[in-house]
């Protein structure tokens, strides 16, 4: 396993939580293949190997092949789409939601595919954990469920809301993901299955893909590739970014540690406009002589990218129960190019 990844494991097993929840039980990942799905994946087979759990793990994937190879000996693969139903004969104790689209261009070319995981699959994966004990379902939502904040409006905290267009195609994700939160305090209030829903700030770091459209990964694929990084934009927008392994960590703070339902994760710190983010690309790897470039194209609306311009995570409530990111932004980029120039 890459040194970067393997350090991010033994960074989160560190944390005094209530591992022993998993013992004896039986756990689905679904999107284990994806950059959080397979972050919670390999960590949960080390805690496992080095503390002889008895976890029974279930990676459920549409490309096993996406999966690290050494962890294959130790997880069972279920090969199919979340929207399918789940017929695993298996009674599941904790079930933990991470499939679902993430690229802008999937977004933009596949909107009811889009719109589709996270509503039939949050259905299937809670029916799964109906059948099963009910111990924990943790549902990966984002922070585009808020939207654009209204007038006078900054930071998101869990129970305010900004505004979301139910009639743009590009609301697939957003309301996608608003429907799937509404199913699990359903299923919570209606069966007693103990729902957790996790709110992402924009999330970056090993695992992830250079090539789905999203700003950052365009960023980090010109660093890679020793190219000056290219702004489509005039950079203004506000996001707030969190490091992959910080993320992880905190999804398990929610899923093992937490009384509520719904909690933001973000590393408030981080919070940078795309403009400034680039620029911090360029200062981390000054030997390399990047430059900055604005190309915006005269159909910069039909990007896929989410159209929201402002809107911090403000994450109190989450570090009320012990968490704190650990990287700062510069350092959590460097992290990333180091992964994908040595893993690829």
């Amino acid at each position: 396993m890459n040194h970067i990844l393997r350090e991010d494991i033994d960074n989160i097993l560190k944390e005094n939580l209530n591992w022993d929840k998993f013992k004896n039980t039986n756990v689905l990942i679904t999107g284990a293949s994806g950059m959080i799905g397979s972050y919670m994946l390999y960590t949960l087979v080390e805690l496992n190997k080095r503390e002889h759990y008895n976890m029974s793990l279930y990676a459920l994937v549409r490309h096993p092949e996406k999966l690290n190879r050494e962890v294959l000996p130790y997880i069972n693969i279920i090969n199919q789409s979340v929207t399918d139903p789940i017929t695993a004969d298996v009674a599941f104790d904790f079930v933990i939601h991470t499939a679902s689209p993430a690229s802008p261009l999937i977004m933009r070319e596949d909107p009811v595919g889009t719109i589709a995981a996270n509503t039939i699959g949050t259905y299937n994966t809670l029916e799964v954990a109906r059948k099963g004990s009910g111990k924990g379902y943790l549902f990966i939502s984002s922070r585009e469920i808020y939207g654009q904040p209204y007038e006078n409006q900054r930071v998101f905290t869990e129970d305010t809301y900004g505004f979301v267009n139910p009639l743009d195609p590009r609301s697939c994700y957003p309301e996608g993901k608003k429907a799937a939160e509404t199913m699990c305090v359903c299923y919570h209030k209606q069966y007693g299955i103990n729902t957790k829903i996790a709110r992402l700030a924009h999330t970056f770091g090993p695992g992830m893909s250079i090539y789905d459209g999203r700003v950052q990964a365009d960023f980090l694929k010109n660093v890679v590739n020793n190219e000056d990084i290219v702004l489509k934009s005039d950079g203004s927008a506000i996001r707030t970014y969190t490091y992959a392994g910080d993320a992880t960590l905190a999804l398990f703070y929610i899923l093992l540690d937490s009384d509520d339902i719904v909690y933001n994760i973000s590393s408030e710190d981080s919070t940078v406009s795309i403009k400034q983010l680039a620029e911090t690309l360029v200062g981390a790897f000054p030997e390399r002589n990047l430059s900055l470039v604005f190309d915006i194209p005269k159909d910069a609306g039909n990007s896929g990218c989410a159209p929201f311009t402002l809107g911090i995570l403000g994450s109190d409530k989450l570090k009320s129960i012990g968490w704190k990111p650990v990287y700062s932004l510069e350092e959590g980029l460097k992290r990333t190019v180091e992964f994908i120039e040595t893993n690829y």
